[in-house]
């Protein structure tokens, strides 16, 4: 059993922690947000995600899993000292750095003894090395020579299935220079590493790079198939038929070939810029990657012109919208494909009913701009009431099942825009419906 401290409360360490106190250590999570802890501590959990407050109340509840905003008992106390805070963009598309390196310095503050210092945020190349650089710093500003290790440790957790993707992890990266350092990593994932997950032993960079290289990937992947859809619409090809035949090629697999709205969340328009902006900054090119970005941004504008064009006007037109939130089972909305889409909509003189099972919380201050022009409803059904149009954004399972037979007995318009292609054109068209797909 290791003693381990998560600095940061927030999607990244509370995740980990709550899971590494489940796998039988004793876990402190710290966050400088003291409302934040209270709740914790009172079973309120911060975040939508499914599987998660049971986890956390349960270990709480047993010792395993505690809760402070004690930074300096927290560095004492514990041996693995896991960095999970935000590194949110810079202007430049940079990942902004000053949190991780406030904890570093704040680390090497309180340090008492041998600490490994693992790095969970998602960081650029060379971040380890800062951070190492940083806590130096601090400790010869000390005068102590205590000796620590630093790993890179990057998650790979999906929202909406973080608890499954902690537990049942494809892969753990471990980046570290020394094997006392690996030794103590492997005792922390020792419920994983004796269920023979995969454990990619390499050095600090390289783990960096895998984070970011992984996610660029995935991004790419998601808008390839969003520019076949595209030009599937034009030739009369089905996008979905094509994707699924490209799935089945092994050498492609078909995860991530879903045409859509664009990719949005926390990792993916975030990660893409930062490594375009680590290749520019070490003279390289990663043209692919730049031109995912900017194919990502088209997208959503795209999406704006498909239900501009089929009404024709969008003067005084009401829609229902379905789904705000940048996907299902979570509440989280940033770089969300409703953030470019809604005010577009409405600078072009639509008036909106929006529906999302969590994302009223967070869309409330997110829209504030266009709050006279959008009107928050408490059902599918009720957003549907009087409207000329229908438009999923995003693929909740209660939107899979709508009730057809409503639509005229409550005044919903014909036109229907699936931007998740959730159902089947065909079926809709028979309905009686007007239906615009992505790529279909």
């Amino acid at each position: 059993m290791s003693q381990i401290a998560v600095i940061g409360a927030g999607y990244v360490g509370l995740v980990s922690g709550a899971i590494l106190s489940d796998f039988g250590h004793t876990v402190t999570c710290v966050d400088v947000d003291e409302n934040k802890i209270n709740c914790l501590k009172e079973g309120v959990i911060p975040i939508f995600e499914p599987g998660l407050e049971r986890i956390v109340k349960n270990n709480y509840y047993y010792k395993r899993l505690d809760f402070t905003t004690d930074i300096q008992s927290a560095v004492e106390n514990n041996d693995a000292i896991f960095i999970a805070v935000g590194t949110p963009p810079a202007d430049d598309g940079s990942a902004d750095l000053q949190y991780v390196l406030a904890v570093a310095r704040d680390i090497a503050t309180h340090m008492n003894g041998y600490k490994v210092i693992v790095n969970k945020s998602t960081v650029p190349v060379g971040t380890g090395q800062k951070v190492k650089a940083a806590v130096q710093a601090i400790l010869a500003e000390r005068g102590v020579d205590y000796t620590f290790d630093m790993v890179s440790n990057p998650e790979f957790l999906r929202e909406g299935s973080a608890v499954q993707d902690f537990m049942h992890p494809d892969r753990v990266i471990l980046g570290a220079e020394s094997d006392r350092a690996i030794s103590v990593m492997k005792e922390v994932y020792r419920v994983l590493y004796i269920n023979e997950t995969p454990f990619v032993e390499t050095n600090i960079e390289t783990a960096e790079m895998i984070k970011y290289a992984s996610n660029a990937f995935l991004a790419m992947k998601i808008t390839f198939i969003n520019e076949v859809a595209n030009v599937c619409e034009k030739v009369g090809a089905d996008v979905q038929k094509v994707a699924k035949a490209m799935g089945r090629d092994g050498r492609i697999s078909p995860k991530f070939l879903h045409a859509g709205p664009g990719f949005g969340g926390s990792c993916f328009p975030k990660d893409t810029r930062a490594l375009a902006k680590i290749a520019r900054d070490c003279g390289e090119s990663i043209s692919l990657v730049e031109a995912t970005v900017a194919a990502n941004d088209r997208q959503k504008l795209k999406m704006v012109d498909k239900i501009a064009v089929a009404l024709e006007d969008l003067n005084d037109k009401t829609l229902a919208v379905l789904g705000v939130t940048f996907k299902p089972n979570t509440d989280d909305m940033r770089e969300a494909p409703s953030l470019v889409i809604l005010p577009e909509l409405v600078k072009r003189g639509a008036k909106l009913k929006v529906y999302d099972p969590a994302g009223q919380k967070e869309g409330i201050w997110r829209f504030a701009d266009i709050q006279d022009s959008l009107t928050w409803c408490d059902s599918a059904y009720e957003a549907l009431e009087h409207t000329d149009a229908t438009v999923i954004l995003t693929e909740w399972n209660e939107f899979r099942n709508l009730d057809f037979d409503q639509f005229k007995e409550i005044g919903a318009g014909a036109y229907f825009f699936d931007l998740r292609n959730i159902y089947d054109k065909k079926s809709m068209v028979e309905k009686g419906f007007k239906y615009y797909g992505v790529g279909v």
